[in-house]
């Protein structure tokens, strides 16, 4: 296992980890397997999408605006959208290596998701080796 340093720079921010990821998993000596991504953080989460139009990222932050407001929590430290945007997202990824590599999608990318920036997140990477690979 080897886990990353994120550093985000704004209260809501998609964070491309793709390199990164890679670049633990070439250390970890992967090959063939599954990779698991955990975030350890109530107001960040994990997501897979388009990485090539930075556009994209912008969009999906303004869409989790639009379904999770400010105001009316209560939850005292007046960060609830950010452990609710949280949930929708997710806190880990399950996904495919071939050859010690991410395999993904032309145009998909790995990102951490700050909601409750800017801070240092972790992201813990795991590789699983598949039987007969």
């Amino acid at each position: 296992m080897l886990a990353l340093t994120v550093p985000t720079a704004s209260r809501e921010q998609l964070v491309d980890i793709t390199a990164e990821v890679n670049r633990a998993l070439a250390s970890l000596g992967a090959g063939d397997g599954l990779c698991h991504l955990w975030c350890p953080h109530t107001t960040a989460a994990l997501a897979v999408n388009e990485g090539a139009d930075p556009d994209v990222a912008s969009d999906v932050l303004s869409a989790l605006r639009r379904i999770v407001p400010p105001g009316g929590y209560r939850h005292a430290e007046g960060n609830s959208p950010a452990h609710v945007k949280s949930v929708l997202a997710g806190p880990f990824l399950l996904l495919p290596v071939r050859a010690g590599r991410l395999a993904l999608g032309t145009w998909q990318s790995v990102f951490l998701c700050e909601f409750d920036g800017p801070r240092n997140r972790r992201v813990e990477i795991r590789f699983i080796p598949l039987e007969g690979a």
